[in-house]
Parts: structure tokens; sequence; C-alpha cells
């Protein structure tokens, strides 16, 4: 008799199937609150270094299914490296973040390579596959890139800005130079993601980290409609692909958002709204999410109330419990072991 394929809790909820104890993840698990992480990064050298070297991409996305038996690991890597794969100069500053060489005219503009050289992308594809030998059946693997327009803020302005006004602006004075950077992400996203689904990932995610701020008229044409264009590519390919978008901050538009784009999931910051959260987007695909880091850091009893109200808020329907951004480098590792144990208890 042949072997029942194992099940993924995380892709049931993605497939519409509730699940009586959420699977749970979290944003940035592999990372600097890792002692074994700080051990591996200080080994590689450069961030990109350790992006770049399949092998020690491949242990870091491992540790913290070692340490918390998550039912979903992400794949170690960053949203820049498809425009490292374009041709531009990406380098991290230690303490200061990204830097690029910024497309902030339309004459820089015209000089980006429309197709990203993915060879320098193979080391992500075999770190997903060493990644795929080693998991668990049960836990799923997840892919990544950044949205369009998230990536396309930091090549605009060279690095991450308080408001992403340089994007913004170019997106109002020079809309058709900014299409231009919108297009050649959207076409190498698919492409991209595409690798990463052949290479062995079960689910992907498209990080939108400054989608909330934009009005309505340039969320609507800068977000929704690059990742609707996105998701129809990749699924143009892969019909069954399972894709999750982080448009944060988006809020009140989110009904629109899965509506336009297709999604299988979103999710959700910790300042989203409840009921519209549970009566407009809940009720129609399912949400990850939504516990405020600094809660986590906190721990103690303040903890416990904010995975509950996670839990009261959302787990009747179709719910990843993952916090609302990425795990802070100051979180004690107990309270990760804590938050853990209280959603894997408290449901039934």
């Amino acid at each position: 008799m042949a072997n029942t394929p194992a099940v993924k809790p995380f892709l049931e909820v993605l497939s519409g199937h509730r699940q009586a104890i959420p699977p749970l993840w979290m944003m940035r698990q592999a990372g600097r609150y890792l002692p074994e992480y700080r051990e591996v990064r200080a080994r590689a050298g450069s961030f990109l270094d350790l992006c770049y070297t399949p092998d020690l991409a491949a242990e870091v996305s491992l540790q913290p299914i070692r340490r918390f038996a998550f039912d979903a690991a992400i794949i170690f890597s960053d949203i820049l490296v498809l425009p490292h794969a374009l041709g531009r100069s990406v380098r991290f500053e230690v303490g200061e973040g990204p830097r690029l060489d910024p497309l902030d005219t339309p004459d820089k503009v015209a000089t980006l390579a429309p197709h990203a050289d993915f060879k320098m992308l193979e080391p992500v594809f075999e770190a997903l596959r060493l990644v795929r030998r080693e998991l668990p059946p049960e836990i799923a693997l997840i892919g990544f890139c950044g949205a369009p327009w998230t990536v396309a803020t930091y090549m605009v302005a060279g690095r991450g800005t308080p408001d992403q006004a340089p994007a913004r602006l170019m997106a109002y004075r020079q809309p058709d130079a900014f299409a231009r950077i919108i297009d050649i992400l959207v076409e190498n996203s698919i492409a991209y993601l595409l690798a990463q689904l052949a290479a062995g990932a079960d689910a992907l995610q498209i990080f939108d980290t400054w989608a909330g701020v934009l009005p309505p008229r340039e969320f609507a044409r800068w977000c929704a409609e690059p990742m609707r264009r996105i998701v129809e590519g990749v699924r143009a390919k892969v019909p069954g692909a399972r894709i999750i978008g982080f448009p944060r901050g988006a809020g009140a538009l989110l009904p629109g958002y899965i509506t336009h784009t297709g999604v299988d999931a979103v999710s959700i910051d910790w300042t989203a709204a409840p009921a519209l959260i549970r009566d407009h987007v809940q009720s129609r695909v399912a949400i990850q999410g939504n516990l405020d880091p600094l809660a986590l850091i906190a721990g103690g009893a303040a903890l416990d109330a904010a995975i509950d109200d996670v839990l009261a808020n959302f787990a009747d329907g179709r719910l990843i419990f993952n916090l609302g951004h990425g795990i802070q480098p100051e979180t004690p590792i107990a309270h990760v072991e804590r938050m853990v144990a209280r959603v894997r208890t408290k449901r039934g």
C-alpha cells in the first residue's frame, strides 16, 4: 500500500480547512533572537553571503523548526536579492539597513535591466532544496519575495526612509518611469516565485511592507494591481499555487485587495480591526497574524492576554497564528516558547 502523504496543517488552512489548533510560525523566525543564528551569521561574513551560501541559509531556516517545531519554515533570504539579480548594487550596512544605488530619475530607470540574472539566485533555490530534504513531512516550506511596490521604494530611494517619500513622489511626478520599475519587478517576481515552487516551496508569501503609506487610488494602482498580475502569472504555470499577501497597514482596503488579487490568505498587522477582518476578510480567505511583536518581548500576563485576544478574535475561522510583523532581535526565547505552548494548548 502506498504511503499516505503527511497532512500539513499550514497548507490545510490555505486550502480552506480550519484547524482546531491553528498552525503557527513567525515572520523573521530565523534571526538574531537565536544564538545559533548569530553564530552562523558570524561565520558567513556579510548578510548577503549568508543569503547566497545554500548550506548556511538552509541551516538558519531549519534552526527555529528544531527549537519550536513550528508548522512552517520560511526560506532564509531577503527581498532585495531580486534587484541585486537585476544588476543593482545592494549592500547591507551594519546597524543601518540596506543601501542601493538610487533609481531616482527617469534616465536612471532607463538603465534598469529588464531580466534578472537567475544564476545569481540559484543559491536560494539550492537552499530550498536542502531545507525540503530536511523538513519533517508535516511541516510546510514557504518561499517568498517582496511585493513590487515595496521593493521599488528601496530601489528609488536607495534605502529605507520613514515614509518612503522618494518613491511616492516619483509615482506622482514620473508615473511612466515608476511603472517601468513595477513592470520589471512583476515579471521577474513571477519567474522567481515559480523557480522557488520548482525547488520545493509549498506556498508563497509576498511582503508589501510599505503598502500602508499609500492612499486608496495609489494603493490600487501600485499594490493591488501588481499583486494581481503576480498571482495570475504564477497560477498560469502552477494552477494550485498557494499565495499569501501581506499588504502591511492596508486596514480597510483589505477586502478590495483580496477581491482584486485572488490571494489564498492575507497577513494582518496588530492594528487591524477585528470585526472588519472577521466579517469582510476571514469570511472569504484565511488570515495570518496578528500578535504584536512588542507583546512577545513584554512577556508575562500581557503576552498571555495578547495571545488570547488573537485566538478569541480569529480562531473560530481559518487562522494561521503569527506575528503582525517580524520578531524583534531582543525577544526572549522563553517568551516564544510560552507563546507556542499557549497557542497549542488553548484551543481544541
